[in-house]
């Protein structure tokens, strides 16, 4: 099989990620609840991991690492602690249900779109500048469009949170192990996560980082091995947010997969993918009746793209494709604003997004099939 759906999952893994989860069901217990070697080891490990992922992430110190079971889990969590029944938020033009869902589902909630026109990074920071007044609770905005693969002005976007006194939420889904996560320097409140796309880790595991002022409310209660006695959450990270058994299968093939991201560099990442892409839109574009969205900045631009051929429907295309053995994703992939925005909400589009270990020949195959459909 030809995988072309990294923005949902990467599925090849390097080999050592199933190596580190096969060790961690033979040898580890939980971290914390015992003084017994095999907890004393999974407490070791996922200090490891927690101290690797604030390096990596540019987090003020290890207990700001929030281990969650994927990003939604740290959306939610970011969200419900900033935003309340009839608050305001502000989001991007581009965000996922993860974020938006959620905010439906929190009582008279206003949500402001800071959206105005498809791939125009001066636009989407007006757009923000213009959204935000005193009234708003936070912004959240994504990283890179799961969607598109553009890259928003998260940096500028910062700034303008940091001059308005406002809290923002990053997710960061689509840019972990691609681009550079700068918690600290954005002043970002949370940023979060998923383990299982670009750090090339198991499905199961996220990561929410809080920023070093962050108190997040927790969204589970239960046991964590410290202040038995008391019948509150430990007021303290990360045990507040940690409630019950460690998933440590999950973060020993989490931390496998960070340090082999840290290993190969999230530079040489992008290039290879942005490498791919550039063999991919001008082959598209070559194809009867295609039509690619994507940004003319390459520089705005990661390892995702959407299409549609004419009048063909894109899940047919799509899995036609896939019995052929080319995995590619079609529909609205969980972001209908970023749909409406390009104008593609009734039809969806196809999407396809590469990742470490895909290769030129694989773009070949594709391009040649969909000439031959």
């Amino acid at each position: 099989m030809i995988y072309l759906d990294a923005a949902a999952t990467t599925l090849q893994k390097p080999v050592e990620v199933a190596s580190a989860m096969a060790q961690a069901v033979r040898q580890y217990a939980s971290p914390g609840r015992g003084g017994y070697p095999p907890s004393a080891a999974a407490a070791e490990l996922a200090f490891c991991c927690r101290t690797e992922l604030a390096e990596f992430l540019g987090a003020a110190g290890p207990e700001q690492i929030i281990f969650t079971s994927s990003a939604t889990h740290g959306l939610n969590i970011a969200i419900r602690t900033l935003v309340g029944p009839g608050d305001q938020a502000v989001i991007s033009g581009y965000e996922h249900n993860a974020v938006t869902r959620t905010l439906a589902s929190i009582p008279g909630v206003e949500t402001r779109v800071a959206a105005t026109q498809l791939f125009s990074r001066e636009a989407d920071i007006e757009a923000f500048r213009s959204q935000i007044d005193h009234k708003t609770k936070a912004v959240i905005c994504t990283h890179v469009s799961n969607v598109f693969g553009y890259i928003l002005p998260i940096g500028e976007i910062a700034a303008l949170c940091r001059e308005r006194e406002v809290p923002l939420i990053v997710d960061a889904s689509q840019s972990a192990g691609v681009l550079p996560i700068e918690t600290e320097t954005w002043q970002a409140a949370y940023v979060a996560l998923p383990g299982h796309k670009g750090l090339y880790g198991p499905q199961g595991t996220g990561v929410l980082v809080c920023g070093k002022e962050s108190r997040p409310v927790p969204l589970l209660t239960g046991g964590t091995g410290s202040e038995s006695r008391l019948q509150q959450m430990p007021d303290y990270l990360p045990d507040g947010q940690e409630a019950g058994t460690h998933n440590m299968p999950g973060i020993a093939g989490l931390y496998a997969g960070l340090r082999f991201v840290r290993r190969v560099g999230t530079e040489r990442i992008l290039r290879h993918e942005r490498q791919l892409m550039k063999q991919l839109i001008p082959a598209l574009k070559r194809v009867p009746g295609a039509e690619v969205f994507v940004p003319e900045c390459g520089s705005c631009h990661a390892g995702v793209l959407s299409f549609r051929l004419g009048g063909k429907d894109c899940e047919t295309v799509s899995g036609c494709l896939g019995r052929q053995g080319i995995a590619l994703r079609a529909g609205l992939h969980c972001a209908p604003l970023a749909h409406q925005l390009a104008g593609t909400l009734e039809t969806g589009t196809i999407r396809a997004s590469v990742s470490a270990f895909n290769r030129e020949s694989d773009i070949r195959t594709l391009t040649w099939m969909l000439n031959n459909l």
